[in-house]
């Protein structure tokens, strides 16, 4: 199994993250208190994940060739078992250790990889398309922005964010770890400031609200060459 650089400056970044997600799961804050690790109804919710499992899938198996996936943010892995046996190859991970660990043990076979890396300060393994679900929105304007020249070295992305309904301003900056940029009537944009992500073509794969739910989860397609 290939390794992927950590940078030395890590411990230097400015941005919590790292404690953060390890404190949100030691903790059961995003739910979960009869497991070990959950990664919220984000991952869970039927009316989220199966349709998105669907269109993913969709995509993956669109192709004659299988592609080599990397999830930027596999959390515990309950969607991504679901995409890998679409792929060549499934490259899962997280910047928790322990959760890494945890997924090694319980879902690891010939065609997926854990590995724990800071997506922001470490380098990104290789692949044909990277699935970043509901991991941007957790992040500052400075983090996101160390992550998305990183993200050009993929032909595809498939990007989920929960966004508020209707219009919004984008990028609405918030610190790290600290909730998601709804409490800002905002949200993600890749293509806007201060991110200005440079795409071929994008388009959405799917879009729900599920009930008894504040805002939007929007998947989009992004081809980069």
């Amino acid at each position: 199994m290939s390794e992927y650089r950590n940078s030395p400056k890590k411990a230097k970044e400015p941005w919590p993250t790292k404690e953060a997600m390890e404190q949100i799961y030691a903790m059961k804050l995003w739910g979960g208190s009869d497991v070990d690790f959950y990664s919220g109804i984000g991952s869970h919710h039927p009316e989220i994940v199966d349709p998105y499992i669907g269109v993913v899938t969709s995509f993956l198996r669109s192709f004659k060739d299988p592609l080599v996936v990397c999830d930027l943010g596999c959390g515990d892995f309950n969607v991504g078992k679901e995409l890998a046996e679409h792929t060549q190859k499934y490259v899962a991970v997280d910047i928790v250790p322990e959760l890494i660990e945890r997924n090694k043990k319980k879902f690891t076979n010939d065609k997926i990889e854990f590995h724990c890396l800071d997506v922001a300060a470490d380098d990104l393994p290789p692949g044909d398309c990277a699935i970043v679900r509901q991991v941007l929105q957790h992040l500052s304007n400075a983090e996101i922005q160390r992550i998305v020249p990183k993200l050009t070295g993929f032909r595809y992305l498939i990007v989920t964010e929960h966004i508020p309904e209707g219009e919004f301003k984008a990028n609405a900056d918030i610190i790290s770890g600290q909730g998601i940029r709804l409490k800002k009537q905002s949200g993600v944009d890749l293509l806007a400031p201060p991110f200005n992500l440079k795409v071929k073509e994008h388009k959405k794969l799917h879009l729900v609200k599920p009930a008894d739910f504040d805002g939007l989860i929007s998947t989009t397609l992004y081809i980069t060459a």
